[in-house]
């Protein structure tokens, strides 16, 4: 995006701030929305308004499977979770990616038993297992720690000396990218990478945001594009441009 786009998607944000201050309903709403898109993306096939009615009625769409609805309960309540934390504005840690994780797959996650020993989904911990997603594959599980070693300290040096607006929102894309990227976990690693970038954009007071589950392909196609070739600008063009179509509809509604 071309720094005359991102001035008008500052704006944008600016406008968006003040038209949701004090909107506590809205705000419950866009935290709906986001998990919404974020279960569907992982395949969830609640609607929209199945996923209000579960969170917002506590009522059970008759139609869904149980672990399903399980999902996008887990979301929600790591969602809640992943902001409130974010109000003190600190580092980010292995162990709070860890409870994130955790959190994500509470009700849907278990216990893997593998060669080297357990390990838990619900708790956070790292995988023990390789991990693929059709021809994509993932770093080995032996280098995982290290990986997320480096990554927490890494982004945490991007955070820090993030000054400008387009600098802030790449430090929370750069933490989207590369977190699935290492695939830390055995599940859920889309999901906790979508609320670590919702953390930091929390922690700069800006707005939170959803990628489309109608831009399911194209979002896969820029992480892919941007880990072959090394060049993250391809994914930051495309979060930019989900985040300006979420604005721009949250102040059409």
């Amino acid at each position: 995006m071309n720094p005359e786009n991102i001035n008008k998607l500052e704006k944008l944000v600016a406008d968006y701030q003040r038209a949701m201050h004090g909107q506590v309903d809205m705000k419950k709403f866009t935290c709906y929305a986001i998990t919404y898109h974020s279960t569907a993306i992982e395949g969830s096939t609640l609607t929209e308004g199945q996923v209000y009615n579960l969170l917002d009625q506590d009522m059970p769409a008759k139609n869904k499977s149980f672990s399903e609805q399980q999902m996008v309960i887990d979301h929600q309540k790591a969602l809640v979770y992943t902001l409130n934390t974010a109000t003190g504005k600190k580092p980010l840690t292995e162990q709070f990616v860890k409870e994130i994780g955790g959190m994500v797959v509470k009700n849907t996650g278990g216990i893997y038993s593998t060669a080297l020993g357990t390990f838990d989904g619900t708790r956070g911990d790292y995988r023990l297992v390789n991990v693929h997603a059709g021809a994509r594959t993932f770093p080995n599980h032996i280098k995982v720690p290290d990986l997320m070693k480096s990554f927490i300290t890494e982004l945490n040096k991007r955070i820090s000396e993030a000054k400008t607006f387009r600098q802030k929102c790449e430090a929370a894309f750069y933490a989207h990218h590369q977190f699935v990227s290492i695939h830390p976990f055995a599940d859920g690693n889309g999901r906790t990478a979508r609320l670590i970038m919702n953390y930091i954009l929390t922690c700069f007071d800006l707005p939170i945001f959803h990628v489309y589950k109608s831009n399911r392909i194209s979002y896969i196609q820029a992480l892919e594009k941007a880990r072959e070739t090394g060049n993250l600008q391809h994914f930051y063009s495309f979060m930019f441009g989900q985040y300006k179509k979420f604005l721009g509809k949250e102040m059409k509604s």
